[in-house]
């Protein structure tokens, strides 16, 4: 099982609002670069799609749940058909969007009992309780060419070292899709 935390993220490391849903001052900073940056299976999943899980908090749920119902190419019945996992103390109905539940108690437990593969997209309150407990092994970022300057960044100042491999990079449109791994350090 591997934990695998997938972010859009900008030179500067803020990955806040990228698609501009969230009504940010510098929202949607990754579809200035058109759709075709972001569509599809830019993180090459693949099959971890069809064998792990999803771990999404709140508010990411929410939006997700808005766009991929709706939508029937091959990338959205990928994400329709995935088992959902929803951290919220405050959600009481998933019916939204298929193959959800709501995580019953602590969300590190939960991610601990899982047998297979688990994806995280967005939701940061979670990805830095998972960092805390040093329970990432690897990020795929798709790094855009923009400078923000301000927003919530992914690696926040003031936490303690993080030692990464670097697996791959690779030019998807007119990102970069990095692929970082735990150090053995």
């Amino acid at each position: 099982m591997s934990v695998i935390v997938i972010e859009f993220m900008t030179l500067d490391g803020r990955v806040a609002d990228p698609d501009g849903r969230g009504g940010t001052p510098t929202g949607g900073w990754a579809f200035r670069h058109g759709p075709q940056t972001a569509a599809g299976d830019k993180f090459q999943l693949g099959q971890i799609m069809d064998d792990g899980v999803m771990l999404l908090g709140r508010r990411t749920w929410e939006l997700f749940s808005h766009i991929w119902p709706e939508r029937d190419d091959p990338f959205s019945a990928r994400m329709n058909a995935i088992p959902k996992l929803v951290a919220s103390r405050t959600l009481t109905d998933v019916s939204a969007w298929s193959n959800s539940q709501i995580i019953d108690g602590d969300p590190i437990a939960a991610i601990k009992s899982q047998q297979r593969d688990v994806i995280i997209t967005g939701s940061l309150s979670i990805v830095g309780s998972l960092m805390a407990h040093d329970l990432i092994d690897e990020y795929r970022l798709l790094i855009f060419p923009t400078v923000l300057g301000a927003g919530d960044q992914l690696f926040p100042a003031n936490r303690p070292p993080l030692y990464l491999e670097c697996r791959s990079a690779e030019l998807i449109g007119a990102a970069i899709l990095t692929r970082y791994e735990r150090s053995a350090q």
